[in-house]
């Protein structure tokens, strides 16, 4: 018999069940293993699912997890310094690729989605012919917003202000009474350009409008497990945002599975199992694999009758702070965190459909999973990391300890500290 949570933690069935105010968790149903695809991303995604699921199999048998070589602290005092986020944020986030949107927020030509980074407002456009921009979402006449937050359609953007207009490029194409105004050469008045570029399903921006980003290099091998995913196929049903706490206090409770049975016993911990799971890293990117309960059937079940999707729940996981849940499901649960200010930050939740919506049955049952999704990570996830952002200033001399069952914490902090190291030995030698 596989322990499966702490006795103290075990409950009787009349107990488990959730009540009225706890949202029941939503039916999956695996794609992984209904899909036929015989591009080169897909074979290596449907191999590297089983090799994973085997790696979860045995975890399961042996009651065990994948566990870091040591232990991490991390001392209080760097959630706390306002100068040390900034810092973080101008070696980070205003220096990295930045995974800002899905490719099927933008499904077609003439769409695009305005987002708020850092206080920067980026839009972000796929023209008509389907190439991705981003710009500064501000007009060159007076700085105006062109566009609100969120996702839409348009052929052209005009400035709410004086009517100044723009193609989906970024180029200006109209100026609202010229004769009077005084004529505007159009080239170098277009929106100021931030680099862009589409991998794998994910629009990437740097907010650096000199950047020259490899995208490539920054994937590195992870590039074709997430080609195999098939993300650009799917369909945006719905975003919804959430606050939330500093940046790495948030992010710190997505990257374990050690709170599971504690934090969400009439949520998450029935259908996940606690404190087991596969870990990988590539680069600065990593996957955290939980082990789904149904592995407690496909264990005795030979290895290629085992369904991938059934058994584990990989969260692929990109620096600095995008998570792809259900990646191997019909429904995915996409995760943006950006950090605001010193003790905020911003999540947008994405909901991915590997087919569209159509009936009021299909309607509903994405409704449900996108609810139960938010609802979870509001009031249990959330609200935790609230007090824990409450309590930061009384700990302070104080540091935080990541057990060896934490390894997504220790290489999140590691390499936060890698791109700060980086950031203050490269401020010298510019400063020559």
């Amino acid at each position: 018999m596989v322990q499966t949570s702490s006795p103290e933690m075990r409950e009787t069935a009349a107990e488990s069940r959730p009540p009225a105010s706890v949202p029941s968790a939503p039916e999956y149903s695996s794609w992984i293993s209904q899909d036929r695809s015989t591009d080169a991303a897909s074979v290596t995604m449907r191999r590297e699912a089983a090799e994973l699921v085997e790696r979860v199999v045995a975890h399961y048998r042996e009651n065990t997890t994948h566990e870091a070589d040591g232990q991490w602290t991390e001392p209080v005092a760097n959630y706390l310094d306002a100068g040390r986020w900034q810092r973080e944020m101008d070696a980070v986030h205003r220096s990295v690729p930045l995974p800002l949107a899905m490719s099927s927020e933008l499904p077609g030509p003439n769409t695009y989605k305005a987002i708020d980074v850092l206080g920067i407002p980026v839009l972000i456009t796929r023209d008509r012919q389907g190439a991705v921009h981003a710009m500064i979402n501000a007009c060159r006449h007076r700085g105006a917003r062109l566009l609100e937050p969120g996702c839409g359609v348009s052929r052209r953007l005009t400035c709410p202000y004086h009517s100044w207009s723009y193609d989906l490029a970024g180029e200006l194409r109209g100026v609202y009474a010229e004769k009077t105004f005084g004529e505007v050469p159009r080239e170098g008045r277009g929106l100021v350009r931030l680099p862009a570029g589409e991998r794998a399903g994910i629009v990437f921006v740097s907010l650096d409008p000199a950047a020259e980003p490899d995208l490539d290099g920054w994937l590195g091998d992870l590039q074709p497990l997430l080609e195999g995913l098939r993300l650009a196929e799917c369909h945006h049903y719905s975003t919804s945002e959430l606050a939330g706490p500093n940046w790495k206090v948030t992010l710190d409770g997505y990257l374990e599975t050690y709170h599971f049975a504690s934090l969400h016993p009439k949520t998450v911990f029935e259908t996940n199992l606690s404190n087991m799971m596969a870990h990988d890293t590539w680069g600065p990117h990593q996957r955290i694999a939980p082990a789904l309960r149904p592995i407690a059937q496909a264990v005795e079940l030979p290895a290629d009758q085992r369904d991938p999707g059934d058994c584990v729940g990989p969260i692929y996981w990109l620096f600095p702070g995008l998570a792809i849940a259900g990646g191997w499901r019909q429904k995915i649960a996409v995760s943006l965190v950006l950090p605001r200010t010193a003790t905020e930050s911003v999540t947008q939740q994405i909901i991915l459909l590997r087919d569209p919506a159509v009936t009021e049955e299909e309607r509903r049952a994405a409704d449900r999973f996108g609810a139960w999704f938010h609802e979870v990570v509001r009031d249990e996830d959330y609200a935790t990391t609230y007090g824990v952002q409450q309590g930061l200033k009384a700990l302070e001399g104080t540091d935080f300890v990541f057990g060896r069952n934490e390894p997504g914490l220790q290489h999140l902090h590691r390499t936060i500290h890698r791109h700060l190291d980086r950031d203050t030995a490269a401020a010298p030698r510019a400063a020559r």
